[in-house]
């Protein structure tokens, strides 16, 4: 095999015959399709994967929103000699698609010239069909956002039911789940040996009867979860639990394994989270940072947002039941190294267009950045207990360095801001050093004008159905801010989001969050309606309609009406400029 070093110069990675020419290729080993436009940008996840295995000496070719109605765009790189991979791309299909109100989105940031309707809704079912059609016995991987969160049984709240897992439906070789560079080269090792690759650590496969794995911890099947009477409900809140417990903790090490129908599918523990010195490998490859020459002259709104940030960690250990970053990002933190993102930095300065600014510096939450666990690995305690209900004595907070990294970024020629836009969490925050670091953040200008907060809601009875701190700690916070921005004379401001339509938050709730919002002086200019993402705790309460604490009955918004009305609550008295501004 011959890889990117065998080519110097070489540009993004091939999507025409062409291409593969210059390189001197007469086949691609593996060919990448993908629902999103090909950003040669590593906040791209298709990139990300290219370039890995492009590092690993693969062939990589990539098929950016083919067709399904042509079967030729399948066939513009020929067939791959090892398999196919296949993403729906950075955003669920079906959200792509639509709005959590089901009225169709005018656009889609991640094609070119932002064109809605250039990826079908389920995108990883329709292009692995597509893929199996164009070659015949060609293995399929799938893998991404949308088939992690769907790696088992699933509310699907665009159909309304539960469905299978997505290995099924798609009828894919072996699933990926998480960030899958570790598992995806370790798959494509065994592919070429010609070994068994069932059991491999961020992977789910269909198994034969009888195969058992020890350890294994069996989930109610298929049919048990998807009956939509009492029992199947109280099922469906048992498997979540399960599945939390044993999958999605920081150290999950314990396979699952459910049968649906005559076919049983087993579903093994996350990998182990790439380490600092592998980011760091990862984040030195030769991406381009642009769109494909293809898409000259047509704008990629996606592109446009992001072509100017450093991601510096992957992972969150927050404890917010809606949200799938962890599910999908793993529950540990995995940082990259000081040098490695000041040298980023560098890099970035002599692309062409860069203005000056760094428009963020973070990762699911800024000052999650290089922290960590005292016990590391042998932590047993559950998924989301790093935050939740309190911040674990164990939890390594390290302003310090984040700090050191905002200085030293502020100090590249070139760099005229570096912001943190991304957001950060008010309960680190409190925390020893946080004080300081927030006060340097705000000498420095690191904040743009206003930093983005997420208290989500104002009643602590809502707040714990979220998995989120209680109000006091959103309030703690805003007086430390308000002192510090006095003290520094700086007109900014904070952002706050807030979600209507959570699981457990009645119409009354959203009209005492109105209130409190309204005595604080306060006019949210953020509210996200509620959406159940796969295999999230909130998605089984929307669903089930269950307390997964006490296993009662629990209100839920479910009529587009309802959910309207929760919003408009929040939303329908908004008038001229944001008051919360903090001088």
């Amino acid at each position: 095999m011959r890889s990117a070093a065998d080519n110097p110069g070489v540009g993004a990675l091939p999507m025409t015959r062409a291409e593969m020419v210059a390189r001197g290729w007469s086949e691609c080993d593996v060919i990448l399709i993908t629902g999103d436009a090909y950003v040669d940008h590593p906040a791209f996840g298709v990139a990300l994967i290219g370039r890995w295995l492009e590092k690993l000496g693969y062939r990589v070719g990539l098929l950016a929103q083919p067709n399904p109605e042509n079967p030729a765009d399948f066939l513009t790189l020929g067939p791959p000699r090892l398999c196919w991979g296949i993403t729906a791309g950075n955003v669920d299909s079906e959200l792509a698609r639509l709005t959590v109100m089901r009225k169709r989105r005018r656009d889609d940031p991640y094609s070119a010239g932002g064109r809605a309707g250039a990826r079908p809704r389920n995108a990883s079912i329709v292009y692995t069909g597509c893929a199996r059609r164009a070659c015949k016995g060609v293995p399929v991987v799938l893998g991404g956002i949308e088939a992690s969160l769907r790696r088992l049984p699933y509310y699907d709240y665009w159909t309304d039911r539960v469905r299978r897992s997505l290995l099924f439906d798609a009828k894919a070789d072996i699933l990926i789940h998480g960030m899958a560079e570790r598992a995806l080269a370790e798959f494509l090792q065994y592919l070429r040996d010609g070994r068994d690759w069932c059991g491999l650590p961020g992977t789910a496969s269909l198994v034969k009867d009888g195969r058992e794995f020890p350890d294994a911890v069996p989930l109610p099947a298929y049919e048990e979860i998807a009956d939509p009477h009492p029992a199947g409900l109280r099922r469906f809140m048992e498997m979540a639990q399960l599945v939390e417990r044993y999958h999605l903790t920081p150290n999950g090490t314990r396979a699952l394994v459910q049968r649906c129908g005559n076919r049983q599918m087993a579903l093994f523990p996350p990998a182990a989270p790439l380490s600092s010195a592998e980011l760091d490998t990862l984040y030195n490859l030769p991406f381009t940072r642009r769109p494909h020459p293809r898409y000259a002259g047509r704008r990629i709104p996606a592109w446009d947002m992001i072509k100017h940030s450093l991601t510096t960690h992957r992972g969150c250990y927050g404890a917010c039941r809606f949200c799938a970053l962890r599910v999908h990002q793993g529950a540990r933190i995995s940082s990259r190294s000081h040098a490695n993102i000041i040298a980023e930095a560098h890099r970035l300065v002599r692309q062409p267009g860069f203005d000056g600014t760094i428009t963020d510096l973070g990762g699911p939450s800024a000052n999650m950045y290089a922290s960590e666990c005292a016990r590391d690995f042998d932590c047993r305690r559950p998924a989301g207990a790093c935050v939740h209900p309190g911040v674990c004595r164990n939890l390594r907070v390290n302003h310090r360095a984040l700090t050191a990294l905002l200085r030293d970024v502020r100090a590249v020629p070139g760099v005229r801001h570096a912001f943190i836009a991304s957001g950060i969490r008010c309960d680190l925050a409190l925390l020893p050093g946080g004080t300081e670091w927030l006060r340097d953040l705000l000498r420095h200008g690191h904040i743009g004008g206003r930093l983005k907060i997420a208290p989500e809601h104002m009643l602590d009875g809502v707040l714990r159905h979220m998995g989120k701190p209680p109000v006091a700690v959103y309030r703690r916070f805003v007086e430390l801010f308000k002192t510090l921005t006095r003290t520094a004379g700086a007109r900014v401001s904070l952002r706050e989001y807030f979600i209507s339509g959570h699981p457990g938050c009645t119409t009354a709730d959203m009209e005492e969050l109105a209130r409190c919002l309204k005595e604080a002086g306060l006019q949210p200019e953020q509210v996200q309606d509620y959406y159940p993402a796969p295999l999230t705790i909130s998605a089984a309460m929307f669903y089930t309609g269950l307390d997964p604490r006490t296993m009662q009955p629990l209100y839920v918004a479910r009529s587009d009406r309802e959910k309207a009305r929760q919003r408009s609550l929040l939303l329908g008295r908004r008038t001229g400029r944001s008051k919360n501004a903090i001088k």
